[in-house]
């Protein structure tokens, strides 16, 4: 065996353990979850091939198509103001003496159990004796409107996130040169355009980073939602992962489940590349 043969066994042997990773917990999944969604099955008798069946079932069902749109709703309700509420705390925190104290409280609500955190939420929208009607001195009904529940979801998310979007922020903010910021001090420019010109334009791979994965946990939206609406009022909060949750387990139909997230996995595929061509192209150029 030549040099460059040992190269590259030495190299698959050492790649060998994500690939198993990657093997058992991504590629293998999805292959089940394909597999299931040509089944009919009611997770206690046998399977039964029913070939497109659950498809044509899944893609005409009006409530899969509403909880889609729904999830896509808070996805735009959740994300833009996710980002940018960390971009503006990271911005407050990162050059700061003590930051870290700040960095830690403002991720203390991400690391917190999603239930819990839907409890907690809960009580505080409670229209009696729930703390923010008594401190507004007035009843709304902020979980049983159907205007106001699915803003109120996206709420509840947002604090949920925000700390852990900074996070990513403060990092990539501290790893840009202090020299880069004294030069444009230097040319007159003002802290906006520091942040428009050199801060911004330096921080797009984070950018894309906190974008993708936020809109990843936005789909995959469940333990907030079951906590507080559990689909609520007259569906209006009733997320995707809800829909799969509900035709999986409450009305045994998992090969229609399995259909529901592969389509969902599609549409964040396709989002994804879309995300990552716009934001590369544009890096490119800042380059």
């Amino acid at each position: 065996m030549n040099r460059r043969a040992r190269r590259a066994v030495t190299s698959y042997l050492l790649l060998l353990p994500s690939l198993i990773g990657v093997g058992g917990f991504l590629l293998i999944p999805i292959a089940v979850v394909a597999w299931l969604s040509l089944q009919s099955w009611n997770l206690l008798g046998p399977m039964r091939f029913v070939g497109l069946q659950n498809w044509r079932s899944v893609l005409s069902d009006g409530e899969f198509g509403h909880a889609l749109l729904v999830t896509l709703a808070l996805t735009a309700l959740v994300v833009p103001a996710q980002t940018i509420l960390g971009f503006v705390v990271a911005l407050l925190v990162a050059r700061r003496r003590g930051g870290s104290v700040f960095r830690v409280l403002y991720a203390l609500p991400w690391m917190c159990a999603p239930v819990a955190v839907g409890v907690v939420w809960q009580w505080l929208f409670a229209p009696t004796g729930g703390a923010i009607d008594a401190i507004l001195g007035r009843r709304i009904e902020w979980l049983s409107d159907p205007v106001l529940a699915l803003p109120s979801v996206a709420t509840v998310s947002i604090w949920s996130n925000v700390g852990y979007v900074a996070l990513f922020f403060v990092a990539g903010i501290r790893a840009i040169p202090r020299e880069i910021f004294d030069a444009g001090e230097l040319d007159g420019a003002t802290g906006w355009q520091r942040i428009r010109w050199l801060t911004l334009p330096l921080l797009r791979p984070t950018l894309f980073f906190v974008l993708v994965t936020g809109m990843l946990a936005a789909f995959q939206t469940f333990d907030t939602v079951y906590a507080l609406t559990k689909g609520g009022p007259g569906g209006r909060t009733d997320v995707v992962a809800m829909r799969m949750f509900s035709e999986a387990f409450d009305a045994a139909r998992p090969g229609r489940a399995a259909v529901m997230a592969l389509v969902v996995f599609a549409v964040l595929f396709a989002i994804t590349v879309a995300q990552h061509r716009y934001l590369r192209d544009r890096t490119a150029d800042a380059d």
